[in-house]
C-alpha cells in the first residue's frame, strides 16, 4: 500500500514538472501555412507555399516611439505566418533617449535581446530578489530567463533599438505596472501592500498610463 502511494506521488509529481517545464510542442511537418490567422492549425496546401510566405519586411524601419519614448514591434505567426508552429516570435523595439521598457516578464518564454543601435541598460531579477543588469551596447546581446522581470533603458545620447528573439510562438506579456495598477485590484488592497492613499494610487496609475 505504501509503495503505491508512493509511486502516485511520484507520478504526479512527473506529470506536475511536463506541465511546468513544457514547451511549444515540436512540429509534425516541414512547416502549416495557417489557411486563417484564426485558426492556425489548419494548414495550407504546402505545394501552394512560396518563398514570400517566409520572408518578411515588417521591422526594417523603428517604430513610432516619439508619444511615450518606447514602441514595441511584435512578430508572430498572426502577421508573419511563415513561423506558425515554429516555437518562436521575435519583437523590435525601438527606444527615444531615455525611453523605457517598463518591467516585464513573458510566462511562456526565455528571450534573448540583441541590441542593433545605442546603449540599453538592460536587465532581471530572480527569484532570490538579485538584479542582473549592465549597459549593453551595439552588437552585444542578454538573455532573460523565462518567467523572469525584467526591463530596459536608452541610457545613451541618441535612439536605440533592440531585437528580440522568444523560444516561443505565443510568449505572453505581462507589464508590471499595468498588471497591478489596472487590472482592477482592490484600492483597499494596494494601499495597504505598497502603504499609498486612493489620491497617491490614482495620480500613480494616471503617471504610469499617460
Amino acid at each position: 500500500m505504501l509503495t503505491m502511494k508512493i509511486s502516485a506521488l511520484l507520478l504526479l509529481f512527473l506529470l506536475q514538472s511536463i506541465v511546468a517545464f513544457g514547451s511549444d510542442p515540436d512540429p509534425v511537418m516541414d512547416f502549416c501555412l495557417p489557411i486563417s490567422p484564426s485558426n492556425p492549425l489548419s494548414c495550407k496546401n504546402a505545394s501552394l507555399a512560396t518563398v514570400q510566405d517566409f520572408t518578411f519586411s515588417g521591422i526594417k524601419f523603428p517604430g513610432n516611439f516619439k508619444k511615450s519614448g518606447f514602441f514595441a514591434t511584435p512578430v508572430n505567426s498572426k502577421i508573419f505566418p511563415g513561423l506558425n508552429t515554429l516555437g518562436m516570435s521575435f519583437v523590435r523595439a525601438d527606444f527615444d533617449v531615455g525611453g523605457v521598457n517598463v518591467p516585464h516578464f513573458h510566462p511562456r518564454a526565455t528571450e534573448i535581446g540583441y541590441v542593433l543601435e545605442g546603449k540599453i541598460y538592460s536587465g532581471f531579477i530572480d527569484t532570490n530578489n538579485k538584479i542582473f543588469a549592465k549597459v549593453l551596447e551595439k552588437g552585444e546581446v542578454m538573455v532573460f530567463p523565462r518567467g523572469l522581470i525584467h526591463f530596459q533603458m536608452n541610457v545613451g545620447d541618441s535612439p536605440a533599438a533592440i531585437l528580440g528573439n522568444f523560444d516561443s510562438q505565443n510568449p505572453g506579456l505581462m507589464k508590471i505596472p499595468n498588471a497591478v495598477f489596472g487590472s482592477g485590484i482592490k484600492v483597499e488592497l494596494l494601499e495597504k501592500a505598497f502603504g499609498l492613499s486612493t489620491k497617491e494610487l490614482s495620480q500613480l496609475w494616471k503617471r504610469l498610463s499617460s
